[in-house]
């Protein structure tokens, strides 16, 4: 890790340009890693947009998510830090928990708001807010167990705190968690927009699933995209001085809701066409950059919080396939020929490659060259230092953040991940270290079927240069490996 003097001099070198540059990260909501057709040639979708941002900037393979769900690595992106040092030890907020960020933790958004960056939010936020009830509380933390909230006893009335505007950022347009999580209404900064006065209808359908809860009367799921466009075409257009956006997005998480005039774009059913859509909402921000004459010195970069939700894995033998539930949705993938992660293992939430490799693609035409494609081994926590590098800002180094700036550009320190933790949905652990990948309980951690693996007893090994598709357990055999792998991540694991 470096020490704050040296991470200092290092970005004091690297910066060249009259101003730092503005930064954009776009965060996409569920999308796999074989989803975009930059990274897997099989894909039945059209993502345009997005090809043609790694064509001119480069694309990294072996990108991770500190976890194979959203909230824990929306935390670790912010912060630099795993969330299971957090309260939250495993799953995931719901739109009304309180929130997650401490007080007074760094994160991107006041890092660079104190280096001069005006400083934006749009889309969802999904790390909690202090929701006021009406009888003159807060919201506690949810029992899991219960599900999500319909918000019934919130005043709505009230400012919101704990959110965006605490964490750094000057202004917060969007929702407050994914779109399947009441309250279904638009925020805007402190306060909702509209009062959610109605309740939405439950739909548990496929591709809706919608659980019911406080709507507002002119929130409707197919706008959410669109607006958050919208303010995010207009941001860029409108700020002159040197801007973070930070934009995730509510997409192609369910519901799967494409706009009318995505429907039907693509070969994997309605995911497929909500991905479309979500690819044309990025080309729509790229453009806007363009227009505002500022595209040479803005850093793009653009990742999903885990992997891909629709996903079939081919089970290797008979044995494992009786194990296994043939769902409807991986059927209709199946039949529909889309690997929403590609050849990788496992699907959202699981401790397996499926669950939280993603793809992550960085553009910036003053300091990166075109058609780069990279296997440098990087987790989302690394952003914040890599912003930190670029932008000059003076910064405090985050426990469990290395930056990659010299990996894109080719300038700054050079630094290498030495490891990742990975963790799933269901509080699993896994450490990477080289081709290494030790997972430490037995079964996936996450939403897929258990997979029966010989050698199993113990924990599971994998030598991901030899067996990327992870069916094949070398624990038994390398016992001083495991042993190496398990001091590691004790380690890290007390480190703070």
């Amino acid at each position: 890790m470096l020490t704050r003097r040296s991470f200092l001099f290092s970005a004091a070198a690297l910066a060249q340009s009259p101003k730092p540059p503005n930064i954009v990260f776009i965060l996409a909501d569920d999308l796999g890693y074989g989803d975009l057709g930059c990274y897997n040639a099989r894909s039945k979708i059209p993502t345009p947009h997005l090809d043609r941002m790694a064509a001119q900037g480069i694309r990294f393979t072996d990108a991770h998510t500190p976890s194979a769900v959203c909230t824990p690595t929306r935390y670790g992106l912010l912060t630099g830090r795993y969330a299971w040092r957090t309260r939250l030890k495993l799953g995931v907020l719901d739109g009304f928990d309180p929130p997650l960020i401490e007080p007074g933790r760094q994160t991107i958004a006041t890092m660079l708001k104190a280096h001069g960056y005006a400083t934006m939010c749009i889309g969802k936020w999904h790390l909690g807010m202090e929701w006021p009830t009406k009888n003159g509380s807060t919201m506690p933390d949810r029992v899991v167990a219960n599900g999500f909230r319909p918000g019934d006893e919130v005043d709505y009335t009230k400012p919101l705190r704990g959110g965006p505007n605490d964490c750094g950022f000057d202004s917060y347009f969007g929702i407050s968690a994914s779109l399947d999580m009441p309250p279904y209404a638009f925020i805007e900064d402190r306060r909702v927009t509209e009062l959610p006065t109605e309740r939405s209808n439950e739909d548990k359908s496929l591709v809706m699933n919608q659980p019911p809860g406080a709507k507002a009367k002119g929130f409707t799921l197919q706008g959410v995209l669109p607006a958050l466009t919208a303010r995010a075409v207009q941001f860029v257009e409108q700020t002159k001085q040197p801007y973070f956006l930070y934009m995730p997005l509510s997409a192609p998480h369910l519901p799967v809701v494409p706009n009318k005039e995505f429907q039907g774009k693509s070969k994997a059913g309605s995911y497929g066409d909500f991905v479309v859509e979500m690819d044309a909402c990025v080309g729509r921000v790229l453009d806007a950059i363009k227009r505002s004459g500022q595209e040479q010195n803005t850093l793009v970069m653009f990742s999903s919080d885990n992997g891909g939700l629709w996903h079939w894995w081919e089970y290797e033998n008979e044995d494992d396939k009786n194990l296994g539930k043939r769902t409807p949705r991986s059927l209709l993938e199946k039949e529909l020929g889309h690997q929403s992660n590609g050849a990788l293992r496992g699907t959202k939430a699981d401790i397996w490659e499926g669950g939280h490799r993603v793809p992550l693609i960085a553009k910036w035409p003053a300091g990166i060259k075109t058609g780069q494609v990279s296997d440098h081994l990087i987790c989302l926590t690394d952003v914040i230092s890599t912003c930190a590098e670029i932008s000059g800002a003076p910064y405090k180094p985050a426990t469990d953040s290395v930056s990659f700036t010299h990996a894109m550009t080719g300038r700054g320190k050079s630094q290498s991940r030495a490891d990742i933790i990975h963790h799933s949905h269901r509080g699993v652990f896994a450490i990477r270290m080289g081709d290494w990948k030790y997972v430490v309980e037995r079964g996936s951690g996450g939403f897929s079927a258990p997979q029966r693996i010989p050698n199993s007893s113990g924990g599971q090994l994998f030598n991901l240069r030899d067996d990327p598709r992870e069916t094949k357990n070398v624990f038994a055999e390398n016992p001083e490996v495991v042993a190496r792998l398990a001091k590691r991540l004790e380690a890290i694991q007390r480190a703070e």
